[in-house]
């Protein structure tokens, strides 16, 4: 029997492999404490209760992180129309500091010096939990049995962490398993590994049909309302869930990418992000409406900044939150509504209207001059266009001299 080590905390999802690992932690000295996030997945909470104290755990912690989700992550990335590489929502990277932040929080009550989670050692959620623990408990201790050569040797493959689960009464799901990794959260569900490895094999998506929507923002989303049947939702996750709800349905927010991972590979995943999608892009469209153009120039550069220190695992980096302020102080003339619809997994924006709207019909019309004298343009386009013709010029000189 191994020496008493004391107490940890694990990331729980009641799955195989933290089923397994709490079990294992066990073995080496430790008191486990269980703690399992709720961030809107779909779960039976009580049965992984059970399951994680049957199993040996002294004690469990299932924490409703759903609201504080939305409120305190996703709305800062929407807010910061916040894309990785062009494509991808941040779905699992917004999470992670979330259910780690409470992964602290539950050690610090518990008097716990250690805390433990599931995460690959190929993956980038290791750093993200990590980086989020030692941010916000500097003398923390982590256990990470992936990165641990006593227990990956151990259990090189599957087969073997279904003998381990067998052999110490683990239950394992007796269907065969699905050919790919999946996560889900309230922002997104993840597919990756399996035959997802390899990326030729084609993921069929779901039907799309359609359906019309009025978002109104303020800084964040404040309501949606069902232009067709006048449904409101007000409150962050009512609305939240109500737009995955709708979008789910029309195919919204599915994208099959490669992305590059913060250790070093690239990898493939399939990702469904229906409400975050739907709000991307009518942020996207308040904000061009809304937002002095010089303002929105440095503002786009700060959101490729914030999405990679997002994706990175450095939520709680000095960067990242001087960043979160900046798009934060940016956003306080973003008010408005947006008409949108879905169809066919698409959305279209179909019209906005905001009292802080920047946009000047009589200005910008073809039937009315306005406070804009077109003779000016002459001049405007006449020293913009000294530069181009110096360089020009200069091009000249040098071909025909190369040339003689």
């Amino acid at each position: 029997m191994a020496q008493p080590k004391g107490t940890v905390v694990l990331a729980y999802s009641g799955g195989l492999d933290t089923s397994c690992i709490l079990v294992w932690l066990k073995e080496q000295g430790y008191n486990v404490v269980a703690y399992l996030a709720n961030i809107g997945q779909k779960e039976d909470f009580e049965a992984a209760r059970k399951k994680a104290l049957a199993l040996g755990a002294k004690k469990v912690y299932i924490e409703d992180i759903s609201r504080e989700f939305v409120e305190e992550f996703i709305w800062p990335a929407v807010q910061a129309n916040a894309l990785y590489e062009d494509r991808y929502l941040l779905g699992t990277a917004l999470a992670r500091p979330c259910i780690a932040r409470k992964l602290v929080e539950i050690a610090q009550r518990e008097g716990a010096q250690y805390v433990a989670h599931g995460a690959t050692g190929k993956g980038n959620d290791q750093v993200r939990f990590e980086l989020t623990c030692y941010s916000l408990c500097p003398k923390i201790k982590v256990v990470a049995p992936w990165r641990l050569p006593e227990f990956y040797q151990r259990f090189p493959g599957r087969r073997e962490l279904m003998e381990y689960a067998k052999k110490h009464g683990i239950p394992v799901p007796v269907t065969p398993q699905t050919p790919w990794s999946m996560d889900e959260n309230l922002m997104h569900i993840s597919y990756e590994a399996g035959i997802l490895e390899n990326p030729k094999v084609i993921d069929h998506g779901r039907p799309a049909s359609v359906a019309a929507t009025g978002l109104r923002a303020s800084r964040v989303p404040v309501k949606v309302t069902n232009a067709g049947d006048g449904a409101t939702r007000c409150s962050a996750l009512e609305l939240f869930v109500y737009l995955n709800d709708i979008a789910g349905k029309h195919g919204v927010g599915r994208i099959d990418i490669v992305e590059n991972r913060f250790v070093g590979m690239k990898s493939r995943g399939i990702y469904e992000t229906p409400a975050g999608t739907i709000l991307y892009h009518a942020h996207l469209d308040i904000e061009a409406f809304t937002m002095d153009r010089e303002v929105r120039k440095i503002k786009q550069g700060l959101a490729v900044k914030f999405s990679e220190l997002v994706y990175n695992g450095f939520w709680h980096s000095p960067e990242c939150e001087f960043l979160r302020e900046c798009i934060g102080r940016s956003q306080e003339a973003v008010v408005g509504t947006v008409r949108l619809s879905v169809f066919k997994g698409q959305v279209y924006i179909l019209g906005r209207e905001s009292p802080r709207s920047l946009y000047n019909e009589e200005l910008v019309s073809m039937n009315v001059q306005g406070d804009y004298e077109p003779a000016d343009a002459t001049g405007f386009i006449n020293i913009n266009s000294l530069r181009l013709k110096e360089y020009h010029r200069l091009q000249s000189k040098v071909t025909v001299k190369q040339d003689e």
